[in-house]
């Protein structure tokens, strides 16, 4: 059984330009990274979007049979930090790529896997990535977990899923271009104040090819007011979750209770 969750959580977000197709080298930035969290005392940790080499298409299954010893080496930093870390990494299965994200706990395990669900075909996603079809909510010694990815974040349904089964802190890794980054500060403050939980949004920054990623990561309280945000260069974002607050804030707005969810059971 884990521990109960503590009432204040110090949380980040560390914003990187990921270095397309070298893993070595990105999985020695996140170590070193981790290590100074730890040092500050973080204990729950955010990742961007496929971190060890970015939407390197060119082999992408060559990315993925890295993961394994990707995750053995977090497994152990997490475990050495008592940290835990959530970031999404490429999953070979069969013959399908997943864009997942693991969620390791403080102890090294792993304490869940969600494979992204909405795939975003303005890139052509779906033609490289599996889909996938089971939404996440896991159990660590911080409290319970909602995870997503990316574009996940303009579905309002999924965020609602994962706040109905639980979850009390919301974990986002992205990456999302400058060109509509003001949507993604938005939308984070959006899912935080409708489901009342807390929200972490860890973004890229730097460019792959064409694309320039735009940064932003932002932790934001149930109440819709951001904690701590970024500007569109490297950062290492901290912030306390209040769990008491959070406790209080959805006690004085009952939304939960006031729900009619026969008028939107189609949805």
């Amino acid at each position: 059984m884990k521990p109960s969750s503590p009432r204040q959580i110090l949380a980040g977000c560390y914003q990187f330009r990921i270095h397309p197709g070298q893993v070595k080298k990105n999985l020695r930035q996140v170590e070193t990274a981790v290590s100074w969290f730890a040092d500050q005392g973080c204990r729950l940790l955010v990742l961007p979007e496929m971190w060890s080499c970015g939407f390197f298409y060119d082999d992408l299954p060559a990315m993925a049979k890295e993961t394994p010893l990707v995750l053995e080496a977090l497994q152990r930093c997490c475990c050495r930090h008592d940290l835990i870390l959530v970031g999404s990494l490429p999953e070979l299965a069969g013959d399908a790529v997943f864009n997942t994200a693991y969620v390791l706990d403080a102890d090294g395990e792993l304490a869940g896997a969600y494979r992204k669900i909405h795939l975003f075909s303005v890139t052509r996603e779906h033609q490289h990535f599996g889909r996938g079809t089971q939404p996440l909510v896991c159990s660590t010694q911080v409290g319970r977990l909602g995870i997503m990815t990316c574009y996940d974040l303009r579905f309002p349904e999924l965020a609602r899923r994962l706040a109905l089964d639980g979850a009390e802190v919301l974990c986002l890794g992205a990456l999302w271009p400058m060109t509509r980054v003001d949507h993604w500060s938005l939308l984070l403050r959006a899912r935080a104040l409708e489901n009342q939980v807390f929200v972490l949004g860890c973004n890229g920054c730097g460019s792959e090819g064409k694309t320039i990623y735009g940064g932003r990561s932002a932790l934001v309280s149930p109440r819709g007011i951001v904690l701590a945000e970024s500007d569109d260069h490297e950062s290492r974002l901290l912030a306390t979750l209040d769990m008491a607050d959070w406790s209080e804030f959805r006690r004085q707005l009952p939304c939960y209770e006031d729900r009619s969810p026969g008028v939107y059971q189609l949805l």
